[in-house]
C-alpha cells in the first residue's frame, strides 16, 4: 500500500475511485488491463489520501445535487478500507451535503456503513450495487478468492432490502466453460428475486480479455482448470470480447425471469435509474403525511 496526492476526485460523470489496484484477487479482473496504466503491482494499493478533502471542496461548491458513484474501477471495500476508512469518510461528506450515492462492491464489508447509507437514502437516494457471478460457493472461492462468497453478498442484499435501500446486481462476467451455465444463472437470479433487487446489469453472457488481465487469467486457468487455456486460445484467440456459446439461451432465461418479477433488465434503463437524482424526494415524503 502506498499513498499519493490526487489532483481531482470526481470524473465528468461524477464517479470516484478512492483507490487504485485491488486485493480481492478475482481471476477475471478487467482493471488489471494495461490500458488503465496502473504502473505498480496491482495488489500494492494506491491510496488517494487527500480524496476526502477534494470531495468536500467539490461538493461544497456544487449548486446542483446529483448522484455520486464509486466502485467502477476499484472496489471501495477492499481489505485496506477496514484500517483506513477512506470510503466511510467520503460517505459522511456525501451525506453532509445532501448528494445521492450509487456505490458498487462485491464485499459485505459495506454493511459496516449501513448507518450512513440509510441516512443518505432517507434524504436523497442511495443505491447499493453488488456483483454476483457464481452461485456455487466452492467455485466462487476459486474465481473470487479474497472476497466474501456470493452467499454472503446475497445476505447483504437482504439486509439492504430490510432497511429500505434499493439494490442493483451486476451479473458479470460469466466465464465460458466455467460458470456460463443455466444452473448458475438460475441460482443468481433466485438470489436477486429473494432480495427484491431493483435491477440487474447484464451485458451478455461472457467476459472481456485484453493485455494485462488476459495473462493473469490464463495463469489462473493453468492452476485451477488445466487444459482450459488452450480451449480459450483455440476459440477466441486474442479477442477482446469472449462470448459464451450459451449466450442466446441464457439471455432468454435472464430476460424472461426479469420480466416475470418486475426487475429492470435493459442496460440503459438500469443506468438511467442509477444516475437519476430525486429532486423532489423530500416534498414527496412530506406529501404522504
Amino acid at each position: 500500500m502506498h499513498f499519493v496526492q490526487a489532483k481531482g476526485i470526481l470524473s465528468a460523470k461524477n464517479g470516484m475511485n478512492l483507490y487504485r489496484g485491488c486485493t480481492h484477487g478475482c481471476i477475471y479482473c478487467d482493471s488489471r488491463s494495461r490500458c488503465y496504466q496502473i504502473n505498480h503491482v496491482f495488489e500494492d494499493i494506491e491510496v488517494k489520501e487527500n480524496a476526502p478533502e477534494l470531495l468536500e471542496k467539490t461538493l461544497r461548491s456544487r449548486r446542483k445535487k446529483c448522484m455520486i458513484g464509486t466502485g467502477a474501477m476499484c472496489d471501495p471495500y477492499m481489505h485496506c478500507e477496514e484500517r483506513l476508512g477512506m470510503t466511510r469518510k467520503c460517505l459522511e461528506i456525501i451525506d453532509r451535503y445532501g448528494f445521492g450515492l450509487a456505490i458498487q462492491t462485491k464485499s459485505d464489508r459495506i454493511l459496516r456503513d449501513l448507518d450512513i447509507l440509510k441516512r443518505i437514502n432517507s434524504q436523497s437516494k442511495c443505491v447499493v450495487q453488488m456483483t454476483l457471478t457464481t452461485y456455487d460457493e466452492n467455485l466462487c472461492k476459486i474465481l473470487e478468492p479474497e472476497v466474501c462468497t456470493t452467499r454472503k453478498r446475497f445476505e447483504a442484499l437482504q439486509i439492504f432490502k430490510e432497511n429500505g435501500i434499493p439494490t442493483v446486481v451486476w451479473l458479470s462476467p460469466l466465464l465460458p466453460f466455467i460458470n456460463d451455465t443455466k444452473e448458475n444463472v438460475e441460482g443468481i437470479l433466485d438470489y436477486c428475486i429473494r432480495a427484491d433487487v431493483k435491477g440487474i446489469l447484464c451485458f451478455g453472457m461472457g467476459m472481456t480479455l485484453r493485455e494485462g488481465n488476459r495473462e493473469y487469467f490464463y495463469e489462473a486457468l493453468d492452476k485451477h482448470f488445466p487444459g482450459l487455456r488452450e480451449r480459450y486460445q483455440q476459440n477466441y484467440g486474442c479477442a477482446y470480447e469472449v462470448g459464451s456459446s450459451n449466450n442466446a439461451e441464457l439471455m432468454k432465461l435472464f430476460y424472461s425471469v426479469c420480466r416475470k418479477h418486475g426487475i429492470i433488465s435493459k442496460v440503459d434503463e438500469v443506468f438511467a435509474y442509477l444516475h437519476e437524482f430525486p429532486e423532489n424526494k423530500n416534498y414527496e415524503q412530506l406529501r404522504l403525511f
